[in-house]
């Protein structure tokens, strides 16, 4: 008798514990990654008791936008959206690069390959305006996938950065999409591999995409926020490059955004490869969003479009500097982008974005004076192909 009463207690203890295990595995499995948007003037003491009441997990904190990158389950976020502290939940979306990755052909880094001028740098004329300005006092971010910090080719130029994927890790690049970028933008003038459009901007590397060439957007609004940091504490002209996007418009994305241009960094983003929509974040107003074209002048066919499109720049079959201090070939509106930035660097280095002659370029000032400098392509005036057009150094040089 008593071996049957134990026998049954077993079995009972077993289908619970087999019960509440499955009961927490799907807990487990349906937590999603949320940003958490709270009310301005809740202090930080309120903003963990929130998360503790109702469980929620956090990851990092996004000054930025006033918020928290929270691991929620479906209780806690119904009772999350009941605390009066809370303004938003947004999700935290996957962000890509924007590189046509099939199109890699890398070149072996020993010996280094003598230097060519990578026919995107002289479409764009930046090698006709090396004896006015390489960019020497302007600094550029490249969020990304990080940059190859011992790449000879660059490594002069690297000046910091940060890893908002893991905070203890360097912004070292294990994908190559950064450094290609990198490369378009500031590659060193001397006797190897490439030269970028600005061959002296002092560079910085944001890594806020994995090996494999995605991450969440919270990683990229953190990346944003330490760009705002290193303004507000260096000084200067920045320009951030975001060779990246989605097709999801989020508020704190779009926030985030909105922060940094009214801290005077002007921002260029790839408009995306879907050959439709531009994505986010070139798809905001307060971001010059740059579609690709090729060796004829002609947009790419992958290339995104649309009345959100501001200016367009090489981005087919682009030699620049890649990871494990190689070289490579890439296509891509992320190709494009860098072409655009690297100009409004050498712009705002000149400072004939200066528009109203107050001494300071703003970023509305530098997008109006890249466009009206700009070539036009395709129809007459701005359309949603090519935006305003071509982008030029010599003509964006002129006061």
């Amino acid at each position: 008798m008593k071996s049957k009463k134990l026998y049954l207690f077993l079995i009972s203890a077993l289908t619970f514990s087999l019960f509440f295990g499955l009961f927490s595995f799907a807990q487990k499995e349906q937590s999603s990654r949320k940003i958490i948007v709270f009310k301005e003037g809740v202090d930080e003491k309120v903003k963990e008791e929130v998360l503790s009441k109702i469980g929620g997990v956090k990851v990092k904190d996004l000054r930025l936008v006033n918020g928290k990158v929270v691991l929620l389950n479906p209780l806690a976020k119904k009772l999350l959206r009941q605390q009066k502290e809370v303004l938003r939940i947004d999700d935290d979306v996957i962000v890509e690069a924007l590189g046509k990755v099939e199109a890699i052909k890398v070149q072996g880094a020993k010996p280094q390959p003598p230097q060519t001028l990578p026919w995107g740098i002289d479409r764009v004329d930046a090698e006709q305006v090396w004896n006015l300005t390489t960019g020497d006092s302007v600094k550029v971010a490249i969020v990304d996938t990080g940059i190859d910090l011992k790449h000879p080719d660059l490594q002069a130029n690297i000046k910091g950065g940060i890893n908002t994927i893991y905070p203890w890790k360097s912004p070292n690049d294990d994908n190559g999409h950064g450094t290609h970028v990198a490369g378009i933008v500031a590659a060193i003038n001397n006797s190897i591999g490439v030269v970028g459009v600005g061959p002296k901007i002092d560079l910085y590397a944001v890594k806020v995409l994995g090996a494999n060439g995605s991450g969440y957007l919270s990683d990229v609004i953190e990346g944003l926020d330490w760009v705002v940091q290193q303004k507000q504490t260096q000084g200067g002209d920045w320009v951030i490059n975001m060779s990246l996007g989605t097709s999801a418009d989020i508020q704190s994305f779009h926030d985030a955004i909105l922060r940094v241009y009214n801290a005077g960094i002007t921002m260029v983003a790839a408009a995306g490869n879907t050959g439709s929509s531009v994505t986010y974040p070139a798809a905001y107003p307060e971001v010059i969003a740059v579609s690709a074209t090729d060796q004829n002048n002609q947009l790419a066919s992958w290339s995104s479009r649309g009345p959100e499109v501001d200016l367009s720049s090489p981005g087919v079959s682009i030699y620049s500097t890649y990871k494990g201090q190689t070289y490579a070939t890439l296509s891509g509106t992320s190709m494009a982008a860098p072409h655009v930035t690297g100009v409004a660097a050498l712009v705002l280095d000149r400072k004939t974005c200066d528009l109203n002659l107050d001494g300071v370029c703003i970023p509305s000032e530098v997008q109006q004076k890249l466009e009206q400098s700009a070539v036009d392509l395709g129809y007459p005036g701005k359309d949603n192909l090519y935006g305003s057009g071509l982008v030029n150094a010599v003509n964006a040089l002129q006061p």
